[in-house]
């Protein structure tokens, strides 16, 4: 069975292009919500060379039939040439939380 609730997972190099970002999705209601969190670490591959970035992660609540406008959203605001959009599903939640979450995605 599919789940129809995911947390969208999106890395950006500066807290104002997270805002920017995470601004517009949820105005165009392709998120619920987003949530920033500041000084993430990462460690990646790049072009054949081990980079050390801090970042900031985006932590996005939306639905998996919103998916796509939402990837094609994100790409076409974010800085990177290849960005983190990593989907993963909602096994379960409060029942009052999803029901916003569909409320405010719909």
């Amino acid at each position: 069975m599919m789940t129809e609730f995911i947390i969208v997972l999106i890395t950006a190099q500066k807290e104002e292009e997270a805002v920017e970002i995470a601004k517009d999705i949820v105005a165009k209601n392709l998120a619920a919500c987003v949530n920033i969190v500041r000084g993430v670490r990462s460690i990646y591959r790049w072009r054949g060379k081990t980079e050390d970035e801090e970042e900031v992660l985006m932590v996005v609540k939306s639905r998996r039939t919103l998916f796509p406008d939402l990837m094609k959203r994100v790409k076409e605001l974010h800085r990177y040439t290849v960005p983190e959009i990593i989907a993963l599903p909602i096994i379960e939640g409060s029942e009052e939380y999803l029901g916003w979450l569909k409320e405010e995605t719909g």
